[in-house]
């Protein structure tokens, strides 16, 4: 008969049994945290990025004429920022591997100054909307017949502008987000693009005149598609049936396109979410906002940023050319017979 195990072994086998556990949710922990640390848009930024390199022949760990080689072969097919960003991911993977970092080489570094001198293009911007534009789309947009669709895509298009949202902000907002005051409405975002610590941001939309005002028109679309809680901004298919998931941020570039169509702009490839933004900061600067208030409104982290909004704005008005055309348009006068 084998004698019953002691109580110090029993006790070190339940010690072992806790520790094994403790580990795995500490390693289950650590995932998860190290996870968050990395925004999703990020993650998918740079898996696409080794996605691409090992789909060229290149294998990771990498070395530095292996990665010569990479960008020799793709300097004139891709774009100098987007190779950035594919040496930026395979820089991030053999960090955090431990290992040495050929991104790092000066011959690697000096080949890709190269490149950008050689190859590099301005970077595309959106067109920013003016409120004109606004006017004339939710001008289109009123003169539609009543479906869901129609009341949804209006909200849209004034919180988009006089939000200043991103898209991924937009489709994002919860019926808990909303905070109605006398005033207006404050929407409360947990968290975006310059927020990932979650530390929330606040956007206040003041009640306006009606057509123009967004505080309103959300109002009208909750209203007319019943919903109560979850999304604010949901799809709606073509039989006008609302869904219960959050609109696809992609569907609001879709949105922007359709609309300047039938508002015939002559710009609709240059169209997307990000004109919102672009177009209310350099609207308001047209309009010689404060520059804190328009910082505030857009949620700016840089002022540069800001400040570059703002000359983009008033290239016509603050600038040198207007006194001299003036000086010279008197000269004209005064030597006319």
């Amino acid at each position: 008969m084998k004698d019953k195990p002691s109580e110090s072994t029993f006790d070190l086998s339940l010690r072992n049994e806790r520790v094994s556990l403790a580990t795995c949710q500490e390693s289950e922990l650590l995932r998860r945290y190290l996870q968050a640390a990395t925004s999703d848009n990020t993650r998918k930024a740079y898996r696409s990025a080794i996605r691409q390199f090992e789909k060229w022949g290149g294998r990771l760990p990498t070395d530095r004429d292996t990665l010569i080689g990479y960008l020799l072969a793709s300097a004139e097919s891709l774009n100098s920022r987007t190779l950035d960003l594919h040496l930026t991911a395979i820089s991030q993977w053999h960090h955090y591997q431990g290992l040495v970092d050929p991104v790092r080489d000066p011959l690697v570094r000096k080949t890709m100054e190269g490149i950008r001198r050689t190859h590099g293009q301005p970077k595309r911007k959106a067109r920013a909307l003016r409120l004109e534009h606004i006017a004339q789309m939710v001008n289109y947009l009123q003169h539609l017949p009543d479906t869901k669709n129609k009341y949804r895509n209006i909200a849209l298009v004034l919180t988009g502008f006089f939000g200043a949202f991103r898209r991924s902000e937009l489709v994002a907002i919860q019926v808990r987000d909303l905070l109605w005051e006398p005033e207006g409405l404050i929407i409360r975002l947990p968290r975006s693009k310059t927020d990932q610590q979650s530390v929330g941001l606040a956007r206040a939309l003041p009640f306006g005149a009606e057509g123009c005002c967004p505080g309103t028109a959300i109002k009208g679309w909750i209203q007319a598609a019943g919903i109560v809680d979850g999304p604010v901004f949901r799809p709606v298919n073509r039989w006008d049936q609302l869904q219960e998931k959050n609109l696809n941020p992609g569907a609001i570039n879709d949105l922007l396109k359709t609309l300047g169509k039938a508002c015939q702009f002559d710009f609709v490839p240059e169209l997307s979410s990000h004109s919102f933004r672009r177009g209310l900061s350099t609207s308001a600067a047209r309009e010689r906002v404060d520059f804190e208030l328009i910082k505030k409104q857009g949620g700016w982290k840089s002022d540069a940023t800001v400040w570059g909004y703002i000359e983009e704005g008033q290239q016509f008005s603050s600038n040198a050319s207007v006194i001299l055309m003036e000086k010279m348009a008197s000269m004209l006068t005064a030597n006319t017979p």
